[in-house]
């Protein structure tokens, strides 16, 4: 049993290598696409619709873009496609294995939502392709004459599933999911719309006839999405590492958030690439956009600390204050983080971090105060019932120095 628990543990490693693999493989090409379509030359003569002089490895290129096709079928045409399958592949089977398998620690949060571990996983599988769906009939609405209001109403479905993935599963399941979701459509468009499209236009080339313009529009439009799409999706798919994203009050306004500072912060780079005059603007926006968010991470925690701790605040200003934590890390906390684990399933204490004796505690003081005080990251699911009031005692002692009385803040 021992060895299978190693294996598996090296299988999801593997499987998240593979993800961060193609992911970095599919995100060059697209934004490479990206800047080159928006810096070429279109003041020049003759079929093309630009094209672009670059130097890179010591070598000079010279690309040229048609905006439908070319007269003929090149001999050797190249597709971009497997960069895109094989992300959302690899990042499907790292949902399988990270939160489908490990459901009753991951996924499902009683207090939230008291789902069975099938209800869970339906609720995972079912939303991603309901989503997809739902965009890809928006997309061939009217709409899809309407760019910027598609855009807008794209925005709201996003805040719509962010609000509605925290309302069933864990803080963490829930921004991982909207990056999931999110991939999903990306993907979609690539392997339903983009690539068809494509082979419509080569098919045509190949019959000798002049391949239809719209095709090309479609994919440009589906393309142009996956550009402003990337960087939240990097962003939600990260967050299952920062407490204070996933795990707060207001995480899905916070993932909310992270879309818009995706469309300031491509928007800053897509003007860069066209060669016109940098929108400075998008930096400070984004900025600002960050700023919200960090405060949203605990904002209206004092007010709510004086509501569940009362008379029990004035405890901290004494000297048993680190014996109140340590009570709470030890009966809601080591019976993992130990250095031999007696919950069931865990064989060994995650990410090393043992909190059985002070000493243990006084060095993780900063991670518990980030992980089970101001965030609800720890436990998973709140599987150990940590009260309110006990979240509150934490915050209250790491605020108040920690070390003060020989436990070191680190």
């Amino acid at each position: 049993m021992y060895d299978l628990a190693i294996m598996w543990d090296w299988f999801a490693f593997a499987v998240r290598w593979l993800h961060v693999i193609t992911a970095i493989a599919w995100i060059g090409s697209s934004f490479y696409f990206i800047a080159l379509d928006l810096s070429l030359n279109r003041n020049i003569a003759g079929p093309a619709d630009g094209e672009e002089w670059q130097v890179h490895g010591g070598g000079f290129y010279h690309i040229q873009k048609y905006l439908v096709a070319p007269a003929e079928m090149p001999e050797h045409l190249t597709w971009f496609k497997w960069e895109s399958y094989s992300t959302w592949l690899s990042g499907f089977a790292m949902l399988a294995v990270l939160y489908w398998a490990g459901a009753e620690l991951y996924l499902i949060d009683p207090n939230v939502a008291d789902l069975a571990v099938w209800q869970a996983i339906a609720i995972s599988a079912g939303s991603l392709a309901i989503g997809w769906l739902i965009y890809d009939f928006l997309c061939k609405s009217a709409l899809g004459d309407s760019p910027t209001a598609l855009m807008v109403l794209l925005f709201v479905l996003l805040v719509a599933m962010a609000w509605g993935y925290t309302q069933v599963f864990t803080g963490r399941a829930a921004l991982l999911h909207l990056g999931a979701f999110t991939a999903t459509i990306m993907s979609a468009n690539v392997f339903f719309i983009i690539m068809p499209n494509q082979r419509v236009v080569v098919a045509d080339l190949k019959a000798g006839r002049s391949p239809d313009p719209k095709y090309g529009k479609i994919a440009k439009l589906r393309s142009t999405h996956n550009n402003y799409l990337t960087l939240p999706v990097i962003f939600l798919m990260l967050s299952n590492h920062y407490p204070l994203a996933f795990a707060t009050e207001y995480n899905w306004i916070i993932a909310s958030l992270v879309f818009l500072m995706g469309v300031t912060i491509r928007h800053y780079f897509n003007t860069m690439h066209m060669k016109k005059r940098v929108p400075n603007w998008t930096i400070g926006a984004t900025v600002i956009l960050f700023i919200i968010a960090a405060w949203l991470s605990t904002a209206g925690q004092p007010d709510r600390d004086a509501q569940v701790m009362g008379p029990q605040a004035q405890k901290f200003a004494s000297l048993d204050s680190f014996e109140q934590v340590q009570e709470v890390v030890l009966g809601r906390c080591s019976m993992c983080h130990a250095r031999e684990p007696f919950w069931e399933g865990i064989r060994w204490a995650p990410k090393n971090v043992h909190l059985e004796t002070p000493e243990d505690i006084a060095m993780q003081a900063r991670q518990i105060y980030l992980q089970a005080g101001v965030s609800h990251a720890m436990p998973p699911s709140n599987l150990s019932y940590i009260e309110p009031d006990e979240r509150a005692m934490i915050r209250a002692w790491y605020r108040e120095g920690a070390g003060q009385f020989g436990v070191a803040a680190n």
